[in-house]
């Protein structure tokens, strides 16, 4: 856990991370629900990489879907917000604490039509994905079905139109790509959404700050 300075009556700032893109527009957007704004962070000429509420005593930034758990777990920020996905990946030490709701989508299995059937008798296939621990865990664990799993990391759905994989295992919202690609959905892993994370020691030092906030922010859910 890094020293953190504090403010000027000696509260300490609490550093949110923040996943770049939709789930940091939307983050930000619920904070401002509960009263909590950062003015800075409005600017899109700005090229600050951390943006401060000195009244609030907060700190921001913007960092990559998979950074986010890392920065929790390490201390460099006290409250991450990140997909679910990228928490199940990485498998970082924190807590877990809010589901926000946004960012809804789902893990599956994906394919031709044709690979259904493979699926059912648990053939021996290859699966090509950005997600190999997920891969893993729901194929070896879940299903026990002996696969090869192919890390990839650009566009998955042309693994099985190449023939490199049977099936990908990726993230889908409304299965517009897939369907162009002659894909669909084989299988659902697991729904996923935008979570709050706290890192273990920021929860008990700042536990009263920290519970606050996430009652204020589980009420502007409901």
């Amino acid at each position: 856990m890094r020293k953190e300075a504090a403010g000027p009556e000696g509260t300490r700032y609490l550093t949110f991370a923040l996943t770049k893109g939709r789930l940091a527009k939307k983050t930000l957007e619920l904070l401002e629900q509960v009263g909590i704004t950062c003015e800075e962070m409005k600017d899109p000429d700005s090229r600050k990489l951390i943006f401060v509420n000195d009244e609030l005593k907060l700190k921001f930034f913007l960092a990559k879907g998979p950074d986010v758990p890392t920065y929790v777990e390490y201390g460099a920020a006290d409250i991450g917000v990140v997909g679910k996905d990228t928490l199940v990946e990485e498998g970082r030490k924190m807590y877990e604490v809010l589901d926000l709701g946004f960012g809804k989508c789902r893990m599956c299995v994906c394919g031709p039509a044709s690979a259904r059937e493979k699926l059912a008798h648990q053939e021996q296939i290859r699966v090509a994905t950005k997600y190999p621990d997920i891969a893993k865990d729901y194929f070896y664990n879940q299903k026990h079905q002996t696969v090869e799993i192919i890390k990839l990391n650009g566009s998955i759905e042309l693994a099985p139109l190449v023939g490199l994989s049977e099936v990908i295992v990726d993230i889908v919202e409304t299965g517009s790509t897939l369907r162009e690609n002659g894909l669909e959905v084989l299988e659902e892993i697991m729904p996923l959404s935008a979570r709050m994370v706290v890192n273990q020691v920021s929860m008990k030092m700042e536990a009263e700050r920290i519970t606050k906030l996430i009652q204020a922010l589980k009420a502007a859910l409901s």
